[in-house]
């Protein structure tokens, strides 16, 4: 006890140390930068005014937690936004006597880098600016949307938007948090600490000031809350009596579930106590109260799923009948005469469904953001997708981190079967090996946790939260039978090693463990992300291992209020649990200090898979330390969907840096050949996708395995080329300024007409399962742009120079093929994961056309640490050369009617060059032995708004599962 009370003084000495030098540097940052000798000596300033901290100890951390937050810096968030009917309001001068923002922004800066909490103020500045003056008169309504990426930070930053919109002005401020009551509770306790300055309670106890409450405590900011942390703390019938508000009344908070009852209980309170005025039609609304709402994880529940009608004029059914969250919210917004809302999402796939036009009689327009869509950039030292799971190149994944551990034994040899096959029942009994306990890969990431949980006690982060969660399946009762068996492993750990009775094996596996895993990953893993200090023996390792797993609880998430409030009552000392759920976890909670996964789970849904990631987020100090242990297969989903992510965020950074609207961005979300975007009842149509090809890449990553179809496709390649006659290029080669690009070994033709790339196309058999590399579909869509005059010219290139087999075409065109990267079998398909190199398609470009197309790249570039970009390119992306391609740029002209056309020959590595045999040939037909042909198409951007219909078998849809 006493040396507990020890750590507790010195890291409040560290604290007190850190917060005040600070402030200095605060001030010299304007004019000075920031260096570890400056930070050393504002360390020494806090340390020599003799506030009752001293020693050594403490200047060396606080030293190096302020040269850690000082490194940290963040991006520049991208916008897309529709002022029509807005009036710019928010300046310098409306901000001078707010106090709401400056106690929440002095309160996150004891935990945050002032680099990143001044982008914090920038970012709710434009968001809040976004919104209408509280002030200002008559009727209004704003629409926006957030999107942020996974556990990044989206709560800071609508909290500090709450914060400022009740200093502008706003009164009645509602939360829309999640459908669980523990996420409800944890948003609630978040926001007493960010918002309100106090703990609420379900019993009116006395007031007891916590996080922002700490640093103004003034009774004339004492915002209301009608809602509390406890279990039932959600706005009831009971409250809803008690209270009423007034125009001159301080704002009030409302933190609820989306539960149809609550939001009928809040809705019939305000058009009861708080409405005073009444339109035409009888209908009470709320004329003098401005009113924000904040929807947590936008994209879940509050998206209308029936399918509403519109008439041969375009006008929208308003008889139709929403359904019932997505109706409530509407109700509520529709009943304020001043109203804004605003949605916060990691995944907003759903959201940009939504119809544009939606509207009825009694809920008013749809929930479409149509004022503003916002990319929030993320800190420097966010861990999301593309660090975790690198990026996709033609040689495969690269630059992802070594933090992956593929299991494969929650099922038998039929992998259909076995502890948790992908489709089981509630009463499934998760047996391995005919027995009641968890397969070895299970048993291995708990020794990893409670290596990962002694480590940070070396490291000096005991009082830290720990967390780790096993995510196999979404039915109660087999995750209790998880429980169970978890819980026997880990009681049988503590037991022998505390009592160091039969403890040799048990220590045995942690050491092998730890000197085969842990000491290389830390050392890889802090080369490329920060220093982790000397890493601990395992001697010392051995010291606190037994008070370290003592602590370690096992707990199922139920979805009661107790699940978060756990980390709030053992702040200070640090919860160490091992958190078991299914739909729960999926999306919103945060597990504090999250460090192990193990995920089995499965779903073909992108919003739904992503959201399940919450190993996603900030890992100070420990990211060396954590795991991911799931499938091969679901590593390369999410892999795909980081890929996917990336694109629509590009397409959104050239859309915002061109002056687009909201209204403009449609449907931009890379398709897979396995997964569905989102749940086909948020996109609004279950039998229709329109699909426009205009500015984009298709290829052929998934493709059938058949020999016959192979050899279908081959015969269509060669029919071409012997169409097309001899090549106008050979051994390509372009000028790029500093470089020469050259394909080697590859082939172009140039005029080629749109018949003869048609008729490949639909000779050529894609794989049924791919929604945008589909030949029938892109044959229609390249036919109707070529009845209004557009791709009509065709260059089309034969790409080899790889290492693969040698192979001769038609014409003596002699290739050597692209070798087999990074091929896996699934369900029948041969699948590669990216086909083109980036520099490909400019193949068909001259320099001052590549050069265009940098300039656009470079003038939409922003530094995104989330996304690996950290330095500005100095090669132009893929949209950007489409972008060049058609609509040109300066004197470049651009030409919508050229496509261009990749041809792939894909072959085996030859035996000499295979270093794994275990993935190679893994889809091909061992006995084929010449080319698998894929193609990519590039296509130019165009204005014409040509689409093509892609009609979607209702069975299909089903086999997607639920997207929540």
């Amino acid at each position: 006890m006493e040396i507990l009370k020890k750590r507790e003084n010195s890291m409040n000495s560290i604290q007190s140390v850190v917060d005040i030098a600070q402030t200095l540097l605060r001030r010299e940052k304007e004019n000075t930068q920031i260096t570890p000798s400056l930070i050393a000596k504002k360390v020494d300033v806090a340390l020599s005014l003799d506030l009752g901290f001293s020693g050594s100890d403490v200047r060396k951390a606080a030293i190096e937690e302020l040269v850690r937050r000082f490194s940290h810096w963040i991006g520049r968030d991208t916008t897309l936004k529709d002022d029509e009917g807005h009036e710019v309001w928010l300046n310098a001068s409306r901000k001078k006597e707010w106090r709401y923002w400056p106690r929440y922004q002095s309160w996150i800066e004891k935990k945050i880098s002032v680099n990143v909490s001044d982008a914090l103020d920038n970012s709710t500045d434009d968001i809040l600016g976004l919104l209408e003056d509280p002030n200002r008169s008559g009727a209004w309504d704003r629409r926006g949307l957030v999107v942020g990426h996974v556990q990044s930070g989206k709560t800071a930053n609508y909290s500090g938007l709450i914060c400022k919109a009740a200093d502008a002005g706003y009164k009645v401020i509602i939360v829309l948090a999640g459908m669980h009551n523990n996420l409800r509770s944890q948003t609630q306790i978040r926001l007493e600490e960010a918002f309100l300055g106090y703990e609420t309670t379900s019993k009116g106890d006395a007031m007891k000031l916590i996080g922002v409450g700490n640093i103004d405590s003034d009774v004339a900011i004492l915002a209301n809350c009608a809602t509390n942390r406890s279990n039932n703390g959600d706005f009831s019938t009971r409250v809803a009596r008690q209270y009423s508000i007034s125009p001159e009344q301080r704002p009030w908070l409302f933190v609820v579930k989306k539960n149809k009852t609550v939001l009928d209980r809040l809705l019939k309170w305000i058009r009861v106590h708080v409405a005073d005025a009444t339109d035409l039609s009888g209908k009470r609304y709320v004329s003098n109260l401005p009113l924000l709402v904040i929807d947590d994880e936008a994209d879940h529940a509050s998206v209308d799923t029936g399918e509403q009608l519109f008439n041969v004029d375009g006008l929208p059914d308003e008889e139709h009948q929403p359904k019932a969250i997505n109706s409530r919210i509407r109700k509520i917004l529709n009943s304020f005469a001043k109203s804004a809302y605003v949605g916060y999402t990691a995944t907003p796939f759903a959201n940009i469904f939504i119809h544009r036009k939606n509207t009825t009689l009694g809920e008013g327009p749809d929930l479409f953001p149509k004022s503003f869509i916002i990319n929030l950039a993320a800190s420097s030292n966010y861990v999301g997708p593309v660090r975790l799971f690198g990026s996709s190149t033609p040689d495969g994944r690269v630059g992802a981190l070594p933090l992956m551990r593929d299991i494969s034994d929650h099922l038998d040899k039929s992998g259909i079967n076995g502890w948790m096959p992908p489709k089981h029942k509630k009463e499934h009994l998760p047996l391995y090996g005919q027995k009641d306990v968890a397969p070895p890969s299970l048993e291995e990431a708990i020794r990893a946790f409670v290596l990962a949980c002694a480590v940070k006690v070396c490291r000096g982060k005991e009082a830290e939260h720990s967390s780790m969660l096993v995510h196999v399946t979404r039915f109660n009762l087999v995750q209790k039978h998880v429980y169970e068996q978890i819980n026997s492993i880990l009681r049988q750990m503590k037991q022998r090693i505390s009592r160091s009775i039969d403890h040799e094996p048990i220590l045995q596996e942690l050491e092998r463990l730890w000197l085969s895993d842990f000491v290389p990953t830390t050392k890889e893993v802090g080369t490329l992300d920060s220093d982790y200090g000397e890493t601990p023996t395992w001697q010392e390792i051995l010291e606190v291992l037994p008070d370290s797993i003592a602590d370690i609880e096992v707990r199922m998430i139920n979805g009661t209020a107790k699940d978060a409030l756990d980390y709030v009552d053992n702040q200070g000392k640090g919860l160490k649990v091992i958190a078991i759920g299914g739909d729960k976890l999926a999306r919103g909670l945060t597990l504090e200090g999250l460090t192990v996964s193990y995920f089995v789970r499965t779903t073909k849904m992108y919003d739904t898979l992503m959201q399940m990631g919450r190993w996603f987020g900030y890992r100070p100090g420990y990211l060396d330390l954590c795991r991911l242990y799931t499938t091969n297969e679901l590593i390369d989903w999410f892999g795909h969907i980081t890929d996917a992510s990336e694109e629509l965020r590009e397409e959104f950074d050239i859309m915002a840096a061109s002056g687009g609207t909201p209204n403009d961005y449609g449907l931009k979300v890379q398709s897979h050949d396995v997964l569905m975007v989102t749940s086909p009842l948020k996109m609004r149509s279950a039998e229709t996708l329109y699909l426009s090809y205009s500015g984009s890449l298709v290829q052929t990553v998934a493709l059938r395995n058949e020999k016959a179809t192979l050899e279908k496709n081959l015969d269509a390649a060669e029919r071409m080329f012997a169409r097309m006659g001899q090549p106008s290029e050979y051994g390509v080669s372009r000028n790029r300024g500093d470089e020469i690009n050259e394909w080697k070994d590859s082939f172009v033709w140039n005029d080629v007409g749109v018949d003869c790339v048609c008729d490949f196309l639909s000779e050529f058999e894609t794989h049924p399962s791919a929604q945008r590399a589909n030949s029938v579909m892109l044959v229609e869509f390249i036919e109707k742009q070529a009845e209004i005059g557009e791709l009509t010219n065709w260059t089309v290139a034969l790409l080899g120079g790889g290492k693969g087999e040698p192979y001769t075409f038609s014409n003596n065109l002699h290739v050597n093929a692209m070798p087999t990267r990074s091929d896996t079998k699934i369900d029948g398909r041969y699948s590669i994961g990216v086909l083109t190199d980036p520099k490909d398609e400019s193949i068909d470009l001259g320099y001052e056309a590549w050069q265009a197309a940098l300039k656009i790249t470079q003038s939409e570039w922003k530094p995104d640490p989330a996304r690996n970009r950290v330095s500005e390119p100095t090669r132009p992306s893929g949209k950007a050369l489409r972008v060049v391609r058609g609509k040109g740029l300066g004197d470049v002209k651009g030409e919508p009617n050229r496509g261009l056309l990749l041809i792939y020959p894909l072959g085996k590595n030859p035996s000499s060059q295979i270093e794994n045999t275990k993935k190679q040939n893994t889809g091909i037909p061992e006995d084929w032995n010449k080319p698998v042909m894929a193609f990519a198409v590039s296509f130019p951007e165009s204005d014409s708004g040509v689409q093509v219909e892609y009609k979607v078998d209702h069975l299909l849809w089903e086999e997607y599962g639920s997207a929540d």
